[in-house]
């Protein structure tokens, strides 16, 4: 392989690598996340109660 494939090959790795890391990042650092997931208790289903 040549260089020019070499350092393009390493650039487009580096490049996917790093975009899953900052995304990975910016999910992982919202702080209390869990604490504003709700599930609604009042969801009218119309199942009938047997």
């Amino acid at each position: 392989m040549t260089l020019g494939g070499w350092i393009f090959m390493l650039g487009s790795i580096g490049f996917v690598l790093s975009l899953c890391a900052f995304c990975f990042w910016r999910v992982f650092r919202r702080p209390g996340t869990a604490e504003r997931l709700q599930s609604p208790h009042t969801i009218a289903t119309r199942d009938k109660d047997t």
